[in-house]
């Protein structure tokens, strides 16, 4: 089957259909499978509705694993690759930030190659390129290899992290979009998790066997994702901007709770896409509306953008992939107590994250990105005091270390709890229809530069300014971000994606747009 081309699905093999009866998602039609007795309105088909949609979130964010793995696993690989292959701190830093610098190039054409061949097949093609970086990895025989192998499988990444949140904010309903568009973000704190306990388990091997186990590992979830393919349907609105309008209405009597409601969300699509009165959609110049915006979308691009920009300048993924040097600067000095700090942080990270999931539709996106900055901010700063009193023996070693791991670990549950799942949450929806895959590809371009750059040199400015200096720069910055959310960060809860696009086509400020934008979800919610 190639990429984009989606035949009917009849009874054959391979059409999904038993894993469909597990998850009670019907047996009938393309995309839905619906059962007779779920085309009437009623609970049951509520019920199905937020199963299928559960299931399909879950399938899509398989992806994310593989980033989390990455930069947890990392962590303690790079301990026993520098034993093995001898390779300087330079090179170190190289190692892990080339990762995060190569996936701006997948995240750059995952826009286009999704809105070319689908959102679904452009999860399965993210799969195949990490699988292949992961595989050469693991068998990398020196450090050129392994920097070949580590470029693709940041291709991989950066085609896997922009494309999971832009579908899943286009199947998912209005009320719970926020909780599942953060689904990624719960898959990537599984992965580092995951990351942080293979390199605890496995570092009692060999010094040429251990990080290659821990890599290679990495290969398992994106198998997953290719059974993954034939349960997940096309996203509705791609298939509106294909003209598929029929093949959309399938979908989306799966993910709605009544047919009203389908013929709803199908007008406002169709009137988004501009396919009204059987209008095919025609393409427009992206990229030269990025390079020439409009007022309203350069705040959207600002705010898009910055939020993801900020997301990484704070520092999360140099505190997660370098967490065993900030420890060993605290005072650890074993390489197993090392990684089980490590763990301890990984399980933080993880647990937090669920907290946003049960918030972000009910206290509202901006809320959270205001308690996760500020909390950063103070985590931050403490984190660099105490190794600071540490490095003037200024309080004793067993005080700086615990307060370094509560620092370290407050640092990441605030990040897990705001900004970490909301940045990709905003980004999905505040850019109107035709422009979303590839805007938010450039927001994701933002993040994994950001990543790069700081995982790049972060050992370079600790060893300029001290370990404690870098972190009240990272500081600082968080700081900045809690400005940042307040000038330009809309609260988008409770409205459609075709609400918020048509309300912030508008070219009001946007404190004026928040007003109208609560005013829908008063209606909404009255409804």
């Amino acid at each position: 089957m190639s990429l984009g081309d989606d035949k009917p699905v009849g009874d054959g093999p391979g059409n999904g259909k038993g894993i469909s009866m597990l998850l009670g998602l019907g047996r009938k039609g393309k995309y839905g499978r619906i059962d007779a007795d779920l085309s009437n309105d009623g609970p049951r088909r509520g019920i199905e509705s937020k199963r299928y949609i559960f299931a399909c979130a879950i399938f899509a964010s398989l992806n994310s694993v593989l980033l989390g793995y990455d930069v947890g696993v990392m962590s303690g690989c790079i301990i026993f690759i520098q034993k093995d292959l001898h390779i300087t701190e330079v090179q170190q830093e190289v190692l892990v930030g080339c990762l995060s610098i190569l996936s701006l190039v997948g995240s750059l054409a995952a826009g286009r190659t999704s809105d070319a061949i689908g959102r679904k097949w452009t999860i399965g093609l993210a799969a195949i390129i990490f699988q292949t970086g992961a595989a050469i990895m693991a068998f990398a025989p020196s450090f050129q290899v392994l920097i070949l192998g580590r470029l693709l499988a940041g291709v991989g990444i950066g085609f896997g992290v922009m494309i999971a949140p832009v579908y899943i904010a286009e199947i998912s309903p209005t009320v719970s979009r926020g909780s599942f568009t953060s689904f990624p973000e719960i898959f990537i704190n599984l992965g580092i998790l995951l990351g942080y306990i293979s390199n605890y388990v496995f570092s009692g091997l060999s010094e040429h066997i251990s990080w290659r186990i821990m890599l290679g590992i990495g290969i398992l979830p994106s198998v997953f994702i290719g059974f993954a393919l034939f349960v997940i349907p096309e996203s509705p609105r791609w298939l509106v901007m294909q003209n598929r309008v029929e093949e959309a209405r399938s979908v989306l009597m799966r993910i709605n709770e009544n047919d009203k409601e389908v013929e709803d969300r199908l007008r406002e699509i169709e009137e988004a896409a501009g396919v009204v009165k059987g209008e095919k959609y025609v393409e427009k110049a992206v990229w030269l509306e990025f390079l020439r915006p409009s007022p309203t979308l350069r705040r959207m691009l600002i705010t898009g953008i910055g939020i993801q920009c900020f997301q990484q300048i704070t520092g999360i993924d140099a505190t997660v992939y370098y967490s065993p040097t900030i420890f060993k600067n605290a005072g650890i000095e074993s390489d197993s107590k090392l990684l089980a700090a490590t763990v301890a942080v990984g399980m933080t990270k993880t647990a937090f994250i669920l907290v946003a999931i049960l918030l972000i539709d009910r206290v509202g996106r901006k809320p959270l990105l205001y308690v996760s900055t500020i909390g950063m901010t103070v985590c931050l700063f403490c984190l660099g005091l105490s190794l600071s009193l540490l490095g003037n023996d200024l309080v004793s070693p067993r005080v700086g270390i615990l307060v370094a791991i509560l620092a370290v670990c407050g640092n990441v549950a605030f990040f897990s709890v705001g900004i970490g799942p909301i940045c990709w949450v905003l980004s999905s929806e505040i850019f109107p229809q035709r422009l979303r895959a590839q805007a938010v590809a450039l927001g994701t371009v933002g993040n994994r530069l950001s990543s790069g750059l700081i995982a790049m040199s972060f050992l370079s400015m600790c060893r300029a300014i001290t370990v404690a200096g870098t972190f009240f720069i990272f500081s600082a910055i968080s700081a900045m971000s809690v400005i940042f959310i307040n000038m330009h960060v809309p609260e988008t809860k409770g409205k459609s994606l075709e609400q918020i696009e048509m309300l912030l086509d508008t070219g009001r400020e946007w404190q004026q747009i928040e007003v109208e934008l609560g005013d829908a979800e008063h209606l909404v919610q009255k409804d």
